[in-house]
């Protein structure tokens, strides 16, 4: 039995731990060719080749236009097409309005907003390069949907980055690309920034249980919960969702 993406190849940003990881080898096991792709070189290698034949490493800074444009060129030479791009890589900062910096507030939005940006622009020159029908998922946020109160700059890049979706998606279902762009909305997810900010009070597990009772579902997230949304938004099918939000987040914002 085929897999859900079979014969289709795959871009993902920030590959090499948490969602990405997760993402990617969810997307190998279920058919796909997949360029995995971190700042962290070997990071990406490692993760590539636990997935053995199906997958490759490059080296990507997401906030860097030159970067997008070899990769992309080298994925579609390398592997003959590019139908999914997931635009995953991001960072966080914990800060409210009046404590953050001009230059943290910048380095976020680099990442998160700009990086998206460039993901969706040349993730499009690349499926138009070998006339593919293609799936953009731009991981955002819940903090994209709803606010909080110390998450300023990273609410502002993932509430962007539900905007720019909806505007690639637009644009290309009146260009007639038959391209799709959607973006994913995780709550807290047992990944290495998670419990990074879990751990920013003292013991890493009380911040999670403390996470967790933020959530209706009183847990947070498995990687695999999020890859799995990934999953059914490169598969054909979601063929009919463009410049839509899907949602994945135990509850949270059902309050």
């Amino acid at each position: 039995m085929a897999g859900r993406v079979e014969g289709k190849v795959a871009l993902v940003t920030g590959g090499a731990s948490g969602l990405g990881k997760a993402a990617a080898a969810m997307l190998a096991r279920e058919g796909a060719r997949v360029a995995i792709t971190d700042r962290n070189e070997p990071g990406a290698k490692e993760v590539a080749g636990a997935l053995g034949e199906a997958a490759r490493a490059w080296k990507l800074d997401v906030t860097q236009e030159a970067d997008w444009e070899r990769v992309v060129d080298e994925v579609v030479a390398t592997f003959g097409r590019l139908d999914v791009v997931v635009n995953n890589a991001g960072i966080g900062v914990a800060k409210d309005v009046e404590s953050l910096s001009l230059e943290e507030w910048r380095l976020v939005h680099a990442v998160n907003l700009d990086g998206v940006f460039l993901g969706c622009k040349h993730g499009i020159r690349g499926m138009r390069k070998c006339g593919a029908k293609g799936s953009i998922i731009n991981v955002s946020s819940v903090a994209g949907l709803v606010g909080s109160e110390n998450l300023a700059a990273y609410c502002s890049s993932k509430g962007g980055v539900r905007l720019l979706t909806k505007s690639v998606a637009l644009h290309c279902a009146r260009k007639g690309y038959g391209i799709r762009c959607n973006s994913l909305h995780p709550t807290f997810i047992d990944t290495p920034m998670v419990e990074g900010f879990a751990g920013m009070k003292g013991d890493v597990a009380e911040g999670k249980a403390r996470l967790a009772r933020m959530i209706p579902l009183g847990h947070i997230g498995e990687p695999d919960d999020i890859a799995y949304a990934v999953l059914y938004l490169a598969s054909d099918e979601s063929k009919l969702m463009t410049g839509s939000e899907l949602v994945v987040d135990g509850g949270t914002t059902a309050m």
